[in-house]
């Protein structure tokens, strides 16, 4: 399968991960050190959302058009709209005052938090994504786009040199063995960087697959891992995408707080019905 995320960019799954995404590197740039960002799987970059293809799918209209709306109308609680700004700030710096034409990509995000002195290495290994990932970020002497496998790059990279960062793992899922590629290559780079913070992205169609990677991670003995899913429609159909979850190793210590706040507030807007979205937090390891 040749997955093309221009058909999905900015659906419910992107405003989740990349809410999660804001929060971490928020809590990075809090301190003077030095941090490095790894996107493994970074894709193009940048999404442009009149296209063809966005328009096609029209996921976006449903994820971050929908999220957007509610900001403006002022159904979003404030303490959950404070959360919110920073990604709400992303995505106001590439477009125009009240439209949404331009959806950031992952590195794009981490583009937006980095510092002087911080660092990001967005790998892609896809020609045509790699073509516009460095015609987006190439300019930029803080990034260093990389023509890599993502699975490889999750172990050539880490630990970085800064000792401080985040790895974030956000695979297409197009091959069944991707699940366990996660979990398998996640216990590798965490022996080599057991201090780092790891985000893991997955789809949850069914919960087999997104319960059997929890009990997989479980049994890699790292001290601190929290689960955070948000779904926006049950899993009774599983011929569609449901839902995402993301393995979060070494969180933020305040990351679970504001999780508390934003989840419910990302499944009652972002449901596929009024109402009907659900989230789970928990912890694999570590903090109850």
């Amino acid at each position: 399968m040749n997955y093309r995320h221009a058909f999905h960019a900015g659906n419910f799954a992107d405003v989740f991960k990349h809410v999660v995404l804001c929060r971490i590197l928020n809590y990075l740039r809090e301190k003077p050190a030095a941090f490095r960002v790894i996107d493994t799987h970074a894709g193009e970059g940048l999404y442009d959302l009149t296209t063809s293809e966005a328009r096609r799918g029209g996921e976006w209209s449903a994820g971050i058009g929908r999220l957007m709306a509610a900001a403006d109308t002022g159904h979003i609680p404030a303490d959950a709209a404070a959360l919110l700004k920073p990604y709400f700030d992303v995505i106001g710096a590439l477009n125009e005052r009240g439209q949404i034409k331009v959806y950031p990509g992952s590195p794009a995000v981490a583009r937006a938090f980095l510092r002087p002195q911080d660092k990001l290495i967005a790998c892609e290994l896809e020609p045509a994504a790699v073509r516009q990932l460095v015609r987006h970020l190439d300019n930029d002497g803080r990034i260093k786009t990389i023509a890599i496998d993502g699975w490889t790059a999750l172990g050539a990279y880490v630990p970085p040199p800064e000792r401080r960062g985040l790895v974030l793992v956000d695979p297409p899922f197009e091959e069944e063995a991707d699940f366990h590629r996660l979990s398998h290559l996640l216990g590798i780079a965490h022996r080599k960087w057991a201090t780092g913070i790891y985000a893991l992205w997955y789809p949850i169609k069914g919960r087999g697959e997104a319960d059997a990677l929890a009990k997989r991670v479980r049994k890699l003995g790292i001290a601190k891992v929290l689960r955070a899913e948000h779904l926006v429609s049950a899993v009774s159909d599983q011929s569609r995408l449901n839902g995402s979850g993301l393995i979060l190793v070494n969180p933020p210590w305040t990351l679970e707080a504001e999780l508390k706040v934003l989840l419910p507030v990302l499944a009652r807007l972002l449901g596929r019905e009024i109402n009907n979205g659900s989230y789970r937090l928990d912890w694999l390891s570590g903090e109850n």
